[in-house]
């Protein structure tokens, strides 16, 4: 077995084990385990959409039922204003809903982390700088700032990403940048330098995975803000009118008079599912975060 093949068998084996340990640790927190399964519970069914319920269920000509019908045998929700049942809309909208939530938050920390890592990494005035454009937007509503991206471009799925992708990045930006000095103080970091590592390998090699741990817990809460940002976004008339996600159909139950109506069987449910993912996002990120760093007490 060569030298290669034997650093590479113990790479493996140090990450398997730290993943066990990481499981080990992570099924302690009750709460964490109900996110997660929730998450996983409702993530199957958003995949199993076309299984479920068919691509028809958007369809406006080809409703089943009649416009604002109550829950039933037949329509265990209720029916739309325009009879499509609110069951098959509510499984078909998890995907988009999901997708936005997971693709903006990924956009989201992904610019915070490599602001915040070049910010701690080279400091002087070019930390200043980013660190300035980074208040800016800390300072600024995200909300108003996506409204504004939202209503200048085209309205679309990928829009409402880039709104809130572009928009809610500065706190992971901070956290990191805070994370990348307290990890460049470290010894083995002045050994890597006096070694000859440029500032890629030290950025990418060193600090990178010392600041994943963070950049993990804060993308699973990120998550469930972005599914609430595009729920907001939906319901303003911002989101994309082709495709059904749980903002939209708040926002088609607004227009169809649901409020003042009392067509509860509208509201409740897209409400009750934005309410849940967030919430099950949540507990999944404050238990990975007291795994990860246990001096946080986060309650089990």
């Amino acid at each position: 077995m060569t030298t290669a093949t034997t650093a590479s068998s113990l790479t493996w084996a140090r990450r398997r084990d730290s993943v066990s340990r990481f499981w080990r640790s992570y099924r302690t927190h009750r709460a964490g385990i109900f996110g997660l399964a929730a998450l996983a519970l409702i993530t199957l069914i958003a995949l199993a959409a076309p299984l479920l319920v068919g691509d028809d269920v958007q369809s406006v000509t080809n409703a089943p039922g009649t416009a604002l019908e109550r829950p039933s045998a037949e329509f265990p929700l209720g029916t739309d204003q325009f009879g499509r049942s609110l069951l098959g809309l509510l499984v078909w909208g998890a995907r988009i809903s999901l997708t936005v939530g997971l693709l903006a938050a990924a956009l989201s920390v992904a610019i915070g982390t490599v602001v915040g890592i070049i910010a701690g990494h080279y400091g002087g005035w070019f930390q200043t700088v980013l660190m300035r454009i980074t208040d800016w937007f800390l300072v600024m509503p995200a909300l108003v700032l996506a409204i504004v991206l939202a209503t200048v471009m085209s309205r679309s799925v990928w829009t409402v990403i880039l709104a809130i992708g572009v928009t809610s990045w500065p706190t992971t930006a901070r956290l990191v940048r805070a994370q990348t000095i307290a990890v460049e103080s470290r010894p083995y970091i002045e050994r890597a330098k006096a070694l000859g590592g440029g500032h890629s390998h030290i950025m990418s090699r060193h600090v990178l995975p010392n600041v994943m741990p963070l950049v993990l817990a804060q993308t699973t809460l990120g998550i469930s803000t972005a599914i609430l940002t595009e729920a907001t976004l939906a319901f303003l008339g911002l989101g994309d009118p082709t495709v059904v996600s749980w903002g939209g159909m708040l926002q088609d139950a607004r227009e169809a008079g649901a409020v003042s109506s009392g067509h509860w069987w509208y509201l409740a449910p897209p409400g009750l599912a934005i309410a849940l993912v967030a919430l099950a996002f949540t507990l999944c990120g404050r238990a990975i975060e007291s795994v990860l760093n246990p001096r946080l007490g986060v309650a089990r």
